[in-house]
């Protein structure tokens, strides 16, 4: 398998964060549009930031539960390019938010067990899944990973995205388990919720093998 040169780094509240991830050669900016969440972006920020990158990165509004006018304005107001689904939401509001905004649609997953990868094989039109650790109370950023040797049971064509738990230390054992579309990461790449810490973002796209090859030592 070649490198993986995809990640999308998740948590991004700070333009500083969003430029300095653009030019080390993130593939995706990912914007938490959930107020329950410690890492929760202003959506005035988030216009900014999705106005200064637009066409170099995939720019994505991660939202919990929502409805479909709720995706619908904010991919309009914010000039998001994809939508990342959590929560209980169904393959026909899947459709509905792609019908509608003309975004790529990411359906997340809390995974546990082969169940949880059975019942991700519902969502067959979305763009692409993302795989996350099942944690009591949480719908993802926990910072934990889950047993990979689950995605053995995987059905579909649907491109996967890894995500929970990952850092620089740990995405190339993951990359070489799953061999995902794309790598996601938030809490491993931070200071604390919503800062990045330069040095964790650079040193997780070196590993995942995907640091822009002009990018300063």
């Amino acid at each position: 398998m070649g490198r993986v040169t995809r990640v999308k780094i998740c948590g991004i509240t700070r333009p500083e964060d969003a430029r300095l991830a653009v030019e080390l050669g993130a593939w995706a900016l990912g914007f938490i549009l959930w107020p329950g969440s410690a890492r929760a972006a202003d959506p005035e920020v988030v216009a900014a930031i999705a106005a200064e990158h637009r066409r170099r990165v995939e720019l994505v509004g991660v939202f919990v539960d929502p409805t479909l006018d709720e995706v619908a304005v904010h991919v309009d107001a914010l000039g998001l390019t994809a939508v990342q689904l959590h929560g209980g939401v169904g393959p026909s509001f899947c459709a509905a938010v792609a019908r509608r905004t003309g975004a790529r649609v990411i359906r997340a997953f809390r995974i546990g067990s082969n169940a949880d990868i059975a019942d991700a094989q519902r969502f067959r039109e979305v763009d692409l899944h993302l795989y996350d650790s099942r944690v009591p109370g949480l719908q993802g950023g926990s910072g934990q990973a889950w047993d990979w040797s689950l995605v053995a049971g995987r059905r579909t064509k649907v491109p996967l995205v890894l995500s929970g738990g990952l850092t620089a230390d740990t995405v190339a054992e993951g990359i070489a388990a799953v061999e995902p579309y794309a790598v996601d990461v938030a809490s491993g790449t931070e200071a604390e919720p919503g800062v990045k810490d330069p040095e964790k973002v650079r040193a997780f796209l070196a590993a995942a093998g995907a640091l822009a090859t002009e990018a300063a030592p």
